[in-house]
């Protein structure tokens, strides 16, 4: 991906933590909790099409959203959207492809289950309903979460598990329902019926959370004005579902 004419890269490549601010809503936050949006290369037609950056690492000068995908598509079809990136790209030639909320959002779950791989390779992910309850009893659970499609029964069981160990009876601490069923959690992971998930370390944790809660504030599941401590999403239960 290239820059817009005559604009050079900008403090888009400064490190981790710094903010930017949604060309949408105005509302600022860390670069790693928005989604960021690049261009292509030009096209025969002279423009450039407008994509997905997820992990915000093309070239050039990037425009941020941090709205939900409804937010999007209503901006999309007022033509505020459009405004805004004219704004954004100093009126470089842009085309919008019209599946651009689709791309975001596939390519929002894909860092997800990723990110889920990267742990799985660390040694930080476990699965398996039992090897879970043991370490969560032990607490040495940092994170549990549970597919889309999983029993009540069993995440329920898992939750009490995870009480105990961390000391938090009563507090009603429960693990995340991930907008990903058993299914889609087998494929990214390379395993036979992925269910349940736990991580043991509380980085690895971190970093999981925080892709999970990028891609539930774009599915409109969480609040998009919900701020980190410090930097760092909290390890606390995510009761959504999406279908």
């Amino acid at each position: 991906m290239r820059n817009p004419r005559n604009e050079q890269v900008g403090s888009d490549s400064t490190g981790s933590g710094a903010e930017r601010t949604c060309i949408l809503s105005g509302r600022s936050a860390a670069r790693e909790d928005l989604v960021r949006l690049a261009i292509s290369p030009e096209m025969p037609d002279g423009t450039c099409e407008v994509l997905p950056d997820i992990h915000a690492k093309a070239p050039g000068r990037g425009a941020w959203l941090a709205v939900s995908r409804e937010d999007l598509e209503k901006a999309l079809a007022k033509g505020k959207f459009k405004g805004a990136l004219a704004r954004a790209y100093k009126g470089a030639p842009l085309t919008i492809p019209a599946d651009l909320p689709d791309r975001i959002e596939q390519a929002l779950r894909k860092a997800l289950t990723d990110r889920l791989g990267l742990e799985l390779k660390s040694g930080h992910l476990l699965m398996g309903s039992d090897r879970i309850a043991d370490q969560a009893r032990m607490g040495r659970v940092a994170w549990l979460a549970h597919a889309a499609d999983a029993g009540e029964d069993g995440s329920r069981k898992l939750d009490q598990a995870w009480r105990v160990g961390t000391d938090a009876e009563g507090s009603g601490l429960r693990g995340a329902v991930l907008p990903l069923d058993r299914a889609a959690l087998s494929v990214a992971l390379g395993r036979d019926n992925v269910v349940h998930l736990a991580l043991t370390d509380r980085r690895a944790a971190q970093r999981v959370e925080r892709s999970l809660q990028r891609l539930l504030r774009f599915q409109g599941v969480a609040d998009p004005a919900a701020e980190f401590d410090d930097g760092e999403p909290a390890l606390a239960a995510v009761s959504a579902t999406t279908n």
